[in-house]
Protein backbone atom coordinates (compact mmCIF):
# COMPACT_ATOMS: atom_id res chain seq x y z
CA UNK A 1 0.00 0.00 0.00
CA UNK A 2 2.94 2.35 0.56
CA UNK A 3 2.89 5.63 2.44
CA UNK A 4 -0.42 6.92 1.06
CA UNK A 5 -3.88 6.11 2.38
CA UNK A 6 -6.93 5.38 0.21
CA UNK A 7 -8.12 9.01 0.10
CA UNK A 8 -4.74 10.25 -1.13
CA UNK A 9 -4.51 7.52 -3.76
CA UNK A 10 -8.02 8.30 -5.02
CA UNK A 11 -7.21 11.99 -5.51
CA UNK A 12 -3.87 11.16 -7.13
CA UNK A 13 -5.64 8.89 -9.63
CA UNK A 14 -8.31 11.52 -10.36
CA UNK A 15 -5.58 14.12 -11.00
CA UNK A 16 -3.61 11.66 -13.16
CA UNK A 17 -0.43 11.83 -11.08
CA UNK A 18 -0.41 8.49 -9.25
CA UNK A 19 2.91 7.42 -10.82
CA UNK A 20 4.58 10.69 -9.83
CA UNK A 21 3.16 10.42 -6.32
CA UNK A 22 4.55 6.92 -5.80
CA UNK A 23 8.01 8.20 -6.69
CA UNK A 24 7.76 11.30 -4.48
CA UNK A 25 6.35 9.28 -1.59
CA UNK A 26 9.76 7.69 -1.10
CA UNK A 27 10.82 10.99 0.48
CA UNK A 28 8.37 10.58 3.36
CA UNK A 29 10.09 9.08 6.40
CA UNK A 30 9.42 8.70 10.11
CA UNK A 31 12.79 10.23 11.00
CA UNK A 32 13.88 13.86 11.01
CA UNK A 33 16.78 13.99 8.51
CA UNK A 34 20.20 14.85 9.88
CA UNK A 35 20.38 17.97 7.75
CA UNK A 36 17.05 19.30 9.03
CA UNK A 37 18.23 20.01 12.58
CA UNK A 38 19.98 23.26 11.65
CA UNK A 39 16.98 24.37 9.58
CA UNK A 40 14.63 23.78 12.51
CA UNK A 41 16.80 25.73 14.97
CA UNK A 42 16.80 28.74 12.64
CA UNK A 43 13.03 29.05 12.35
CA UNK A 44 10.66 31.43 14.13
CA UNK A 45 7.20 30.34 13.00
CA UNK A 46 5.18 27.13 12.72
CA UNK A 47 1.58 26.18 12.07
CA UNK A 48 -0.08 23.40 14.06
CA UNK A 49 -2.97 21.13 13.08
CA UNK A 50 -5.08 19.27 15.62
CA UNK A 51 -8.53 18.26 16.84
CA UNK A 52 -10.34 19.84 19.79
CA UNK A 53 -12.45 17.95 22.35
CA UNK A 54 -15.59 18.46 20.25
CA UNK A 55 -13.97 16.84 17.21
CA UNK A 56 -13.42 20.08 15.31
CA UNK A 57 -10.22 20.55 13.32
CA UNK A 58 -8.18 23.74 13.75
CA UNK A 59 -4.97 25.28 12.49
CA UNK A 60 -3.03 27.36 15.03
CA UNK A 61 0.11 29.51 15.10
CA UNK A 62 3.20 29.33 17.30
CA UNK A 63 6.12 31.76 17.09
CA UNK A 64 9.35 32.34 18.96
CA UNK A 65 12.96 33.34 18.74
CA UNK A 66 15.41 31.25 16.75
CA UNK A 67 16.03 28.04 18.68
CA UNK A 68 12.46 27.56 19.91
CA UNK A 69 12.11 24.62 17.48
CA UNK A 70 14.64 21.80 17.90
CA UNK A 71 15.10 18.10 17.20
CA UNK A 72 16.74 16.46 20.23
CA UNK A 73 16.71 13.13 18.40
CA UNK A 74 15.62 11.80 15.01
CA UNK A 75 12.07 10.93 16.19
CA UNK A 76 11.33 14.00 18.36
CA UNK A 77 10.35 17.54 17.45
CA UNK A 78 10.51 19.98 20.38
CA UNK A 79 8.62 23.28 20.43
CA UNK A 80 9.33 25.72 23.26
CA UNK A 81 5.86 27.22 22.90
CA UNK A 82 2.42 27.53 24.45
CA UNK A 83 -0.73 28.42 22.58
CA UNK A 84 -2.59 31.55 23.77
CA UNK A 85 -5.42 31.11 26.27
CA UNK A 86 -8.06 31.76 23.64
CA UNK A 87 -6.69 29.37 21.04
CA UNK A 88 -9.16 26.54 20.31
CA UNK A 89 -6.34 23.96 20.15
CA UNK A 90 -4.84 24.85 23.52
CA UNK A 91 -6.68 22.13 25.45
CA UNK A 92 -5.95 19.57 22.72
CA UNK A 93 -2.19 19.80 23.34
CA UNK A 94 -1.96 16.64 25.43
CA UNK A 95 0.00 13.37 25.28
CA UNK A 96 -1.04 10.89 22.59
CA UNK A 97 -3.09 13.45 20.67
CA UNK A 98 -2.37 13.71 16.92
CA UNK A 99 -0.59 16.86 15.84
CA UNK A 100 0.66 18.15 12.53
CA UNK A 101 3.40 20.79 12.43
CA UNK A 102 4.43 22.86 9.43
CA UNK A 103 7.76 24.59 10.11
CA UNK A 104 7.74 27.63 7.84
CA UNK A 105 10.56 29.81 6.51
CA UNK A 106 9.21 32.72 4.43
CA UNK A 107 12.66 34.28 4.11
CA UNK A 108 14.15 31.36 2.16
CA UNK A 109 10.81 30.00 0.95
CA UNK A 110 11.25 26.64 2.63
CA UNK A 111 8.93 24.45 4.69
CA UNK A 112 9.05 21.11 6.49
CA UNK A 113 6.03 19.04 7.48
CA UNK A 114 6.31 16.95 10.64
CA UNK A 115 3.33 14.83 11.68
CA UNK A 116 2.91 12.51 14.64
CA UNK A 117 1.58 12.29 18.18
CA UNK A 118 2.30 14.46 21.18
CA UNK A 119 4.72 12.74 23.56
CA UNK A 120 4.93 15.50 26.18
CA UNK A 121 2.99 18.68 26.91
CA UNK A 122 3.46 21.21 29.67
CA UNK A 123 3.57 25.01 29.87
CA UNK A 124 6.16 26.18 27.38
CA UNK A 125 6.82 22.72 25.89
CA UNK A 126 5.23 20.65 23.12
CA UNK A 127 7.10 17.47 22.17
CA UNK A 128 6.06 15.46 19.13
CA UNK A 129 6.94 11.83 18.36
CA UNK A 130 7.31 11.88 14.60
CA UNK A 131 5.54 9.52 12.20
CA UNK A 132 5.83 11.44 8.91
CA UNK A 133 8.52 13.96 7.95
CA UNK A 134 8.92 15.48 4.51
CA UNK A 135 9.77 18.71 2.75
CA UNK A 136 7.66 20.67 0.30
CA UNK A 137 8.55 22.75 -2.73
CA UNK A 138 8.98 26.55 -2.42
CA UNK A 139 5.99 27.39 -4.63
CA UNK A 140 3.53 30.08 -3.56
CA UNK A 141 5.47 31.19 -0.45
CA UNK A 142 5.55 34.99 -0.33
CA UNK A 143 8.96 36.39 0.55
CA UNK A 144 9.14 37.92 4.03
CA UNK A 145 12.28 38.92 5.91
CA UNK A 146 12.85 38.97 9.68
CA UNK A 147 12.31 42.43 11.08
CA UNK A 148 13.00 43.91 14.49
CA UNK A 149 10.17 44.55 16.86
CA UNK A 150 8.20 41.33 16.60
CA UNK A 151 5.65 40.95 19.40
CA UNK A 152 3.59 37.98 20.57
CA UNK A 153 -0.15 37.74 20.13
CA UNK A 154 -2.10 39.11 23.07
CA UNK A 155 -4.13 35.92 23.47
CA UNK A 156 -7.29 37.97 23.80
CA UNK A 157 -10.17 36.52 21.82
CA UNK A 158 -11.73 39.41 19.95
CA UNK A 159 -14.62 37.46 18.56
CA UNK A 160 -16.08 33.98 18.32
CA UNK A 161 -18.84 33.28 15.87
CA UNK A 162 -20.43 30.94 13.36
CA UNK A 163 -20.18 33.31 10.39
CA UNK A 164 -17.68 35.76 8.97
CA UNK A 165 -18.09 39.42 9.87
CA UNK A 166 -17.57 42.06 7.13
CA UNK A 167 -14.07 42.97 8.46
CA UNK A 168 -13.13 39.27 8.55
CA UNK A 169 -14.33 38.82 4.98
CA UNK A 170 -12.14 41.73 3.92
CA UNK A 171 -9.15 40.27 5.77
CA UNK A 172 -9.55 36.96 3.93
CA UNK A 173 -9.92 38.66 0.56
CA UNK A 174 -6.67 40.60 1.16
CA UNK A 175 -4.71 37.56 2.37
CA UNK A 176 -1.74 36.18 0.42
CA UNK A 177 -1.04 33.30 2.83
CA UNK A 178 -3.03 30.78 4.84
CA UNK A 179 -2.46 27.51 6.64
CA UNK A 180 -4.83 24.56 6.38
CA UNK A 181 -5.28 21.67 8.82
CA UNK A 182 -6.74 18.32 7.79
CA UNK A 183 -7.01 14.89 9.42
CA UNK A 184 -7.23 11.18 8.70
CA UNK A 185 -8.31 8.43 11.10
CA UNK A 186 -5.08 6.45 10.67
CA UNK A 187 -2.60 9.04 9.36
CA UNK A 188 -3.38 11.66 12.01
CA UNK A 189 -3.28 15.45 11.62
CA UNK A 190 -1.49 17.46 8.95
CA UNK A 191 -0.73 21.18 8.56
CA UNK A 192 -0.07 22.65 5.13
CA UNK A 193 0.44 26.06 3.51
CA UNK A 194 -1.41 27.80 0.70
CA UNK A 195 -0.40 31.07 -0.93
CA UNK A 196 -1.24 33.28 -3.87
CA UNK A 197 -1.91 36.84 -4.94
CA UNK A 198 -4.24 38.78 -2.62
CA UNK A 199 -7.75 37.71 -3.54
CA UNK A 200 -6.81 34.09 -4.31
CA UNK A 201 -9.22 32.99 -1.56
CA UNK A 202 -12.77 33.99 -2.43
CA UNK A 203 -15.53 34.56 0.09
CA UNK A 204 -18.76 33.17 -1.33
CA UNK A 205 -20.84 34.31 1.62
CA UNK A 206 -20.55 34.64 5.41
CA UNK A 207 -20.52 30.83 5.77
CA UNK A 208 -18.47 29.72 2.74
CA UNK A 209 -15.01 30.29 1.28
CA UNK A 210 -13.42 28.83 -1.86
CA UNK A 211 -9.73 28.01 -2.05
CA UNK A 212 -8.09 27.12 -5.39
CA UNK A 213 -5.76 24.13 -5.35
CA UNK A 214 -2.66 25.15 -7.30
CA UNK A 215 -0.27 22.63 -8.92
CA UNK A 216 2.11 21.37 -6.26
CA UNK A 217 4.01 18.28 -5.21
CA UNK A 218 1.38 15.84 -6.60
CA UNK A 219 1.14 13.92 -3.31
CA UNK A 220 -2.19 15.50 -2.31
CA UNK A 221 -2.01 14.96 1.44
CA UNK A 222 -4.54 17.71 2.16
CA UNK A 223 -7.02 16.85 -0.57
CA UNK A 224 -6.54 13.16 0.16
CA UNK A 225 -7.45 13.73 3.79
CA UNK A 226 -10.50 15.75 2.72
CA UNK A 227 -11.59 12.92 0.44
CA UNK A 228 -11.65 10.64 3.50
CA UNK A 229 -12.68 13.14 6.20
CA UNK A 230 -14.13 16.58 5.31
CA UNK A 231 -13.13 18.31 8.58
CA UNK A 232 -10.62 21.12 8.08
CA UNK A 233 -9.28 24.22 9.79
CA UNK A 234 -8.00 27.42 8.17
CA UNK A 235 -5.64 29.96 9.71
CA UNK A 236 -5.16 33.49 8.36
CA UNK A 237 -2.30 35.53 9.84
CA UNK A 238 -1.99 39.31 9.71
CA UNK A 239 1.79 39.73 9.80
CA UNK A 240 1.46 43.48 10.39
CA UNK A 241 -0.71 43.28 13.51
CA UNK A 242 -0.21 39.71 14.77
CA UNK A 243 -3.98 39.12 14.68
CA UNK A 244 -5.06 35.62 13.65
CA UNK A 245 -8.35 34.40 12.22
CA UNK A 246 -9.13 30.70 12.62
CA UNK A 247 -11.97 28.91 10.85
CA UNK A 248 -13.16 25.35 11.33
CA UNK A 249 -15.61 23.54 9.11
CA UNK A 250 -16.06 20.96 6.39
CA UNK A 251 -14.53 20.95 2.92
CA UNK A 252 -15.42 19.35 -0.37
CA UNK A 253 -13.35 19.06 -3.54
CA UNK A 254 -14.94 20.66 -6.59
CA UNK A 255 -13.46 19.24 -9.81
CA UNK A 256 -13.46 20.55 -13.37
CA UNK A 257 -13.55 24.24 -12.45
CA UNK A 258 -12.83 26.10 -15.68
CA UNK A 259 -11.13 29.19 -14.21
CA UNK A 260 -9.03 27.34 -11.60
CA UNK A 261 -5.33 26.91 -12.54
CA UNK A 262 -5.38 23.19 -11.73
CA UNK A 263 -9.08 22.72 -12.46
CA UNK A 264 -10.11 22.13 -8.86
CA UNK A 265 -11.01 24.09 -5.73
CA UNK A 266 -11.80 23.40 -2.11
CA UNK A 267 -15.12 24.76 -0.93
CA UNK A 268 -15.22 25.16 2.85
CA UNK A 269 -18.43 25.47 4.86
CA UNK A 270 -17.66 27.35 8.09
CA UNK A 271 -18.88 26.02 11.42
CA UNK A 272 -17.02 28.34 13.80
CA UNK A 273 -14.62 31.28 13.78
CA UNK A 274 -12.10 32.51 16.35
CA UNK A 275 -10.26 35.82 16.03
CA UNK A 276 -7.35 36.47 18.41
CA UNK A 277 -5.88 39.96 18.65
CA UNK A 278 -2.24 40.66 18.02
CA UNK A 279 -0.07 43.01 20.03
CA UNK A 280 1.84 44.39 17.05
CA UNK A 281 3.86 43.17 14.06
CA UNK A 282 4.95 39.53 14.15
CA UNK A 283 8.43 40.53 13.08
CA UNK A 284 8.21 39.77 9.36
CA UNK A 285 8.59 42.42 6.65
CA UNK A 286 7.00 41.76 3.27
CA UNK A 287 9.55 41.46 0.45
CA UNK A 288 7.82 40.12 -2.67
CA UNK A 289 5.22 37.73 -3.99
CA UNK A 290 6.15 34.25 -5.14
CA UNK A 291 6.97 34.16 -8.87
CA UNK A 292 4.86 30.99 -9.07
CA UNK A 293 1.62 32.71 -8.03
CA UNK A 294 -0.96 32.31 -10.83
CA UNK A 295 -2.65 35.40 -12.15
CA UNK A 296 -6.14 35.79 -10.80
CA UNK A 297 -9.06 35.56 -13.20
CA UNK A 298 -10.49 38.88 -14.30
CA UNK A 299 -13.44 39.89 -12.15
CA UNK A 300 -16.62 40.79 -13.96
CA UNK A 301 -17.79 44.38 -13.70
CA UNK A 302 -21.17 46.04 -14.09
CA UNK A 303 -19.51 49.24 -15.30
Amino acid sequence: MGVFHAGERAVQRRAGVDADARHLGRGITANIPDGAAAFLRAQRIAALAGIDSAGRVWASLVTGDRGFITAPDMRTLWLAATLPLGDPLREAIAPEQPLGVLVFDPERRRRLRVNGRISAAQPGVIALHTEEVFGNCPKYIQGRAPDAGGRPRSGEVVQRGSALTPPQRQRIERADTLFIASVHAAAGADASHRGGQPGFVSVVDAHTVRLPDYPGNNMFQTLGNVAADPRVGLLFVDFDTGTTLQLTGRARIVWDVADAPAGRVLEISIDETVEIAGAGPLGWRFVDYSPFNPRLPERSSDG
